[in-house]
C-alpha cells in the first residue's frame, strides 16, 4: 500500500454524530477521556484534521498579516513542496485547502499539554489555489507544506506524499464530517476506532461521514467501559 494506513478515531453519539453541542455534555466527559487515552495508545505517526477542526482546537481563528511576508513565487505548472531538514516526530497534519490557518509556532501548543498533541510538528496540506504570501508565511515559520490538487485537495495524492516524502506509515484521521467523508469516498479509511457516548445529538450535529459512499467494515471488537462503548472495525 503506497500510502499510510488510516485509522479514523472519533467520539460519537449514539446516533452516529461527531460534532455538535452533545460533546460538551457531562455525559460525554468519560468518552472524551477514553478517546484521548486510545489516541496515545495507537502509536501512529501523526493525526489529520481539516481546517475547521484545527481552528477550533488549536488556532482559535487567529490569522497572520500576510502583507508582512514575501510571496513565494511558484510556476503554475510546478508547485514545489516545502520540507524542513529536521522533519521528524509526531505530526499534526492540517488539510487546509486555501491556506486559512494561522499558526504562532511550527509545533502544536496544546493548552492542556496533552501528550497526544502537544509538541506535534505541523504540516500543511494545500491546494494550489493558495495566496503565495501564505507560503511565504509558512516558510518563515518553518512549517512544512505539500501541494495536493489544484482547487481542492486530492486525498490520494496527499496520502502518497505523506507516505513517500514525510515517511508516515500510520495516521489517525480525527477530523470532522467533511474530511472524514472525503477520505471514505477515496477508499482511504482502513480502520474505525469509535468511542460511543451515552447521549443522542441534536439536529444540528454532524455525522461521522459527510456525503459517504457505501463501504463495508468488519467488527473486530466491542467493549463497554464506564457506560461507553468502544468499537473497532476494519475495512472488509
Amino acid at each position: 500500500m503506497n500510502r499510510p494506513y488510516i485509522i479514523c478515531h472519533m467520539v460519537t453519539s449514539i446516533d452516529g454524530k461527531v460534532t455538535g453541542d452533545f460533546l460538551f455534555q457531562p455525559e460525554c466527559a468519560g468518552a472524551t477521556d477514553i478517546y484521548y487515552r486510545i489516541n496515545r495508545q495507537l502509536k501512529a505517526d501523526g493525526f489529520i484534521c481539516g481546517r475547521v477542526t484545527m481552528e477550533g482546537s488549536f488556532t482559535g481563528g487567529w490569522y497572520p498579516d500576510l502583507t508582512k511576508y514575501k510571496p513565494m513565487r511558484h510556476d503554475m505548472d510546478l508547485k514545489m513542496d516545502f520540507i524542513v531538514d529536521d522533519l521528524s516526530g509526531f505530526y499534526a497534519i492540517a488539510f487546509d485547502t486555501h491556506g486559512k490557518l494561522g499558526w504562532k509556532s511550527n509545533k502544536i501548543i496544546d493548552p492542556d499539554g496533552d501528550p497526544g498533541y502537544d509538541g506535534s510538528q505541523i504540516i500543511e496540506v494545500l491546494s494550489e489555489d493558495v495566496d503565495e504570501r501564505y507560503l511565504g508565511y509558512l516558510e518563515a515559520m518553518e512549517i512544512p507544506y505539500i501541494f495536493a490538487g489544484e482547487k481542492s485537495i486530492d486525498v490520494e495524492l496527499a496520502l502518497f506524499k505523506l507516505k513517500n516524502i514525510i515517511g508516515c506509515n500510520t495516521l489517525l484521521l480525527e477530523g470532522g464530517s467533511i474530511i472524514n467523508g472525503a477520505f471514505e469516498r477515496a477508499g482511504a479509511v482502513d480502520e474505525l476506532s469509535l468511542v460511543v457516548a451515552p447521549t443522542v445529538a441534536d439536529k444540528d450535529s454532524k455525522p461521522l461521514f459527510m456525503d459517504a459512499d457505501i463501504a463495508n467494515f468488519e467488527l473486530v471488537s466491542a467493549d463497554k467501559e464506564d457506560g461507553n462503548i468502544v468499537l473497532k472495525y476494519k475495512r472488509k
